[in-house]
C-alpha cells in the first residue's frame, strides 16, 4: 500500500528542535493510528553539547528521583505559530498542567488515558490537553496539541494566517514531558480522524557543524533542525 503525498506546510516553531517521534523514522509515527496520529510529529528542545541530549536543565539522577519542573524544560512556554492559513474550528484552553515531570506516574498516566478513552463519551482534553484546530483546505485539519495552560491565543471562528502566534508549548494531556504534539487530519474531531502525511517547506539540518538548507522535508528522530523566517 503506497502511503499519501504528504501535505506542505510551515514549521510551526522557531528556532533548534528535535523531533523525537517522527514519520520519517516509522509509520506510525506513535505507534498507532488512533486519534489521528500515523503521521505525527512530537518537538522538543535539547542540549545538543551535554552528554545524551537531555530536553531539562537538571541531571539525570535528578529527573529520575524527584522529576523536573516545568520550567526547567527548554521548550517549555516557547511560542508555536500557525503552519497554514486557515479558519480556527476548535480552541481549547483551561486545562490543568502537572507542575513537574515524573517518568513513572507520567507513563502510568498515559497508557490508562491512551488505552481507556472512549470516543463516544470522554472529552478529548484527557489526551489532548489544550490544543487547536485548524482548518487548513478540503478535509484538512492542522492540530497543535499539548499546549500551556492559558496560552492559546485565538477562538473559534477566527480566520488565521500562516505564521501568526497561536500558542505556546506546554504539558497538558497525555504528555510524558513539554514538547509540541502536531499533526494533519482529515478531519476536526481528534477522536475519530485519520492521520494526513506533512512535510514542511523550509527549515535548515545541522551536519558537520554547518547548516543545510531543506525543502519539503520530514526531519528524523536524529536531526538537529532550525527555523529562522526572515
Amino acid at each position: 500500500m503506497n502511503e499519501l503525498e504528504p501535505i506542505i506546510v510551515e514549521f510551526p516553531l522557531r528556532g533548534e528542535w528535535l523531533s523525537p517521534t517522527t514519520p520519517e523514522t516509522k509509520i506510525p509515527s506513535h505507534g498507532t493510528n488512533r486519534f489521528g496520529t500515523r503521521y505525527a510529529y512530537d518537538f522538543i528542545q535539547v542540549d545538543w553539547k551535554r552528554k545524551g541530549n537531555p530536553a531539562y536543565r537538571v541531571s539525570f539522577l535528578h529527573y529520575l528521583i524527584f522529576g523536573v519542573s516545568l520550567k526547567d524544560y527548554y521548550c517549555w512556554g516557547q511560542n508555536v505559530y500557525a503552519p497554514c492559513d486557515g479558519i480556527v474550528v476548535q480552541a481549547e484552553d483551561g486545562y490543568e498542567e502537572r507542575a513537574k515531570t515524573n517518568l513513572f506516574s507520567d507513563i502510568a498516566n498515559a497508557y490508562k488515558n491512551a488505552h481507556s478513552f472512549d470516543p463516544e463519551k470522554d472529552d478529548a482534553q484527557i489526551i489532548a490537553g489544550n490544543y487547536i484546530i485548524l482548518k487548513c483546505g478540503e478535509n484538512v485539519y492542522a492540530a497543535l496539541v499539548h499546549l500551556q495552560k492559558g496560552s492559546v491565543q485565538v477562538s473559534v471562528g477566527q480566520t488565521i494566517n500562516k505564521g501568526d502566534l497561536i500558542g505556546r508549548v506546554g504539558h497538558s494531556g497525555n504528555s510524558f514531558a513539554p514538547h509540541l504534539h502536531f499533526q494533519l487530519m482529515d478531519k476536526s474531531n481528534i477522536a475519530t480522524a485519520n492521520g494526513l502525511p506533512c512535510a514542511f517547506e523550509k527549515y535548515e539540518v545541522c551536519k558537520n557543524g554547518e547548516w543545510k538548507s531543506v525543502s519539503n522535508g520530514i526531519p528524523t528522530d536524529k536531526d538537529r533542525i532550525r527555523f529562522c523566517p526572515q
